[in-house]
């Protein structure tokens, strides 16, 4: 280095604060220290969620069952967990249909659940349901109820807070063709 570039650098580097040596550099790289294994020895993994959860499309629980929820999947059925979510079970397999558009629990009564079939996506590969089913035993059990069978699209649901045989239901229908 020039002389004139020498006396430039340590001029800076006293303006800067600092004190200049070309053998000494400014700024020290930090090493990385390697992470031992036994940190991570108690871990193990675990699967924490629907192993065919798909799209997720609608949740629910009760005030009274802080760690019971219901998670209903857009082509994956109903599933249930009354850990807060460490375990799932899928409680809607026996049905003839997994396409489910909305899951709600009765405020009046935990152990009424209803499913919408028909995840009311508007989308190329959409999957259709066939109605409205209820269980009175909190999933163990499924009727499909009358009425709504051809809706196909039913993407929401809301139960009467004060009485459980009381519902309120949006229905699309056919997603690409006209019906009643």
């Amino acid at each position: 280095m020039s002389r004139r570039v020498l006396s430039l650098v340590v001029v800076l580097a006293l303006l800067l604060g600092g004190s200049a040596t070309l053998s000494t550099p400014v700024v020290r790289a930090r090493q990385n220290s390697p992470v031992s294994p036994n940190l991570f020895a108690e871990m193990k993994w675990r699967n924490i969620g629907p192993l065919r959860a798909g799209r997720t499309k609608a949740a629910a629980g009760h005030p009274s069952q802080p760690y019971t929820f219901y998670m209903a999947a857009t082509n994956g059925g109903v599933w249930k967990t009354i850990d807060a979510g460490r375990t799932w079970k899928p409680i809607f397999d026996d049905q003839p249909t997994g396409s489910i558009g909305w899951v709600a629990v009765a405020l009046s009564d935990p152990n009424v659940v209803y499913v919408a079939s028909g995840e009311g996506l508007r989308r190329p590969d959409l999957s259709t349901g066939n109605g409205i089913y209820r269980s009175n035993d909190a999933g163990k059990t499924w009727t499909h109820l009358p009425g709504l069978r051809d809706g196909q699209q039913i993407p929401k649901l809301v139960i009467d807070p004060k009485n459980a045989d009381r519902i309120f239901v949006a229905v699309y229908g056919h997603p690409y063709a006209a019906n009643e």
